[in-house]
């Protein structure tokens, strides 16, 4: 009789559902037939390699539920259930499954129910001395007014158990509370909404691990192009971190290997942090596949997920000779893309609720290339020069003014409105003032149908945008002209531009990269001995 072992999709593609979820359980299946087992895959999602028909042995094409899973399991009786390669919809099943007998195969159910719980995670964190930001939970508007006044705003509101920040809100004020905790709350159905102290001009870190039990080794440490507050999936991301150092990391790797020696990970574990005054505030720890095992495994040219399936079929690290965290000599930097131009008049404004559809991946030698290709490979062509216009929020006026020096220096003529153009001015900026939208023309829309603006950067005013502000973002859109909404994401941009003016961008594989990485990993190893 055969031995088979049944993956557990991440369902329909839509957005805020990570097709990279789907790389992984399509490694789950080529791993497991290495290893002589058969492959049960139940998804449905018709848009994806892992329902092709030659990837596993079997395929059901049937809804991630409780009931129809049980069916199956029931017909086909597997050894085991992995559950952490289809994202958080699997993940959530991975209790009542348990409770209903099923082996799950990995990670114990136990373990993931202590990083989901809230109350559960907050005593995980107590006892191993991990920072977290103030928090509480609620279920009713009265509540949450409660909690909120308690840790103070801006807080960050979201529904339980859920996938890509649906229903997820950053509230700096009480009179917006009311509404978003509503939505919250009808998202999160019978569990409580969750409400975090938000911390402003954070760095965020992703960190994805690979454990055995016994051993834990760390896959990459991200840093996050954009600050903390933008979903993990929306954001761009650089390994190695580029600005973080090494007192921060090594906190960062000592927080991330307490915890997976604590949840007993076997497989993969993610964990986000938020970077603030040189302390490490933990935000979520996540025991499955995240979305960006893909880019890890790429970047650092091992196949997490791969070696994932076999570590949760009882193999250890040490037998498959992954024992230490890959450091490379290159840059790797994850972008995401975006569905903005489906979706005419839509405003392109990042923030916790996920709204990407895919990434893409830029690698090169140095920081400033490999995002020049990420943008390239998104679709963003960046500028070498030309027209670049700059209109920001107050509290960004004193930042934007190093970025717009560095432009000018680099032969771009500034454009701006009234506002940011004074602050500009009288940093010795050379700037063309624009009358606003409704005062008079050429204003910013005429000049950019006209083909005379080759870069935007613009940051919201608030929650709710002026009227200006979202036509100029939505006609970015339209007419094809690079921009960006961030601070931190405007630097990037600018050193990408001024890499990509000092030195034309050249090619190498994928291969040449990994090849690299190995030597450096051999000679590491000798001297070691």
């Amino acid at each position: 009789m055969s031995r088979k072992v049944i993956i557990l999709g991440g369902g329909p593609n839509r957005i805020g559902q990570g097709i990279e979820f789907d790389y992984c359980c399509c490694h789950a299946a080529y791993a497991l037939k290495e290893e002589g087992i058969d492959s049960i895959m139940v998804n449905c999602n018709p848009e994806t390699v892992s329902t092709d028909y030659d990837t596993s042995d079997r395929l059901y094409f049937e809804p991630l539920t409780f009931e129809d899973i049980m069916n199956i399991v029931g017909l086909e009786k597997p050894m085991g259930v992995i559950v952490q390669f289809g994202g958080q919809t699997p993940l959530n099943l991975a209790v009542s499954l348990r409770k209903a007998g099923v082996n799950i195969l990995g990670t114990s159910a136990d373990s993931i129910d202590i990083a989901e719980d809230r109350k559960r995670f907050q005593e995980m964190l107590h006892k191993l001395d991990l920072l977290q930001p103030d928090n509480g939970t609620a279920f009713t508007y009265e509540e949450a007014k409660a909690v909120a006044k308690k840790i103070g705003y801006p807080i960050l509101v979201r529904p339980s158990y859920v996938l890509g920040g649906r229903a997820m809100e950053i509230v700096y004020v009480e009179k917006n509370l009311e509404k978003f905790i509503k939505e919250a709350a009808e998202v999160s159905g019978e569990h409580p909404v969750l409400i975090d102290r938000f911390l402003e001009d954070a760095i965020e870190v992703d960190v994805d691990l690979i454990g055995d039990g016994e051993t834990f080794v760390i896959g990459g440490i991200m840093e996050h192009i954009e600050e903390a507050g933008i979903h993990s999936g929306d954001s761009a991301m650089s390994l190695p971190s580029y600005t973080l150092s090494e007192a921060i990391l090594s906190k960062v790797r000592e927080a991330t290997y307490k915890m997976a020696k604590e949840l007993h990970v076997i497989g993969l574990m993610n964990v986000q942090y938020a970077v603030k005054d040189e302390l490490v505030y933990i935000l979520e720890v996540n025991p499955r596949a995240s979305r960006t095992v893909p880019f890890v495994s790429k970047a650092i040219g091992v196949p997490l997920a791969k070696l994932a399936t076999k570590v949760i079929l009882g193999k250890k690290l040490k037998d498959l000779g992954f024992t230490r965290e890959v450091i490379t000599n290159h840059v790797a930097v994850k972008e995401s893309v975006f569905p903005f131009n489906r979706f005419p008049g839509v405003d392109v404004i990042l923030g916790p609720e996920m709204k990407s559809t895919g990434e893409v991946m830029g690698i090169d030698k140095d920081f400033g290339h490999a995002y020049i290709k990420s943008q390239l490979a998104a679709g963003q062509r960046l500028p070498k020069k030309g027209n670049v216009f700059i209109s920001v929020r107050d509290k960004d006026k004193r930042s934007i003014v190093f970025i717009a020096k560095k432009l000018e220096d680099l032969g771009f003529s500034v454009l701006s409105t009234s506002g940011t153009a004074a602050a500009l001015g009288r940093s010795g900026i050379n700037v063309q003032v624009l009358p606003k939208i409704a005062e008079g023309r050429p204003n910013i829309l005429d000049l950019m149908k006209d083909g005379k603006v080759q870069l935007v950067i613009n940051t919201p005013s608030g929650r709710m945008p002026r009227e200006d502000e979202v036509k100029i973002r939505s006609q970015v859109i339209i007419y094809n002209i690079p921009y960006t909404t961030t601070i931190s994401g405007a630097q990037a941009t600018v050193n990408g531009i001024e890499a990509l003016v000092k030195k034309d961008l050249g090619v190498k594989s994928l291969q040449e990269y990994h090849k690299s990485i190995s030597k450096k990993i051999g000679k590491t190893k000798r001297k070691d001995k």
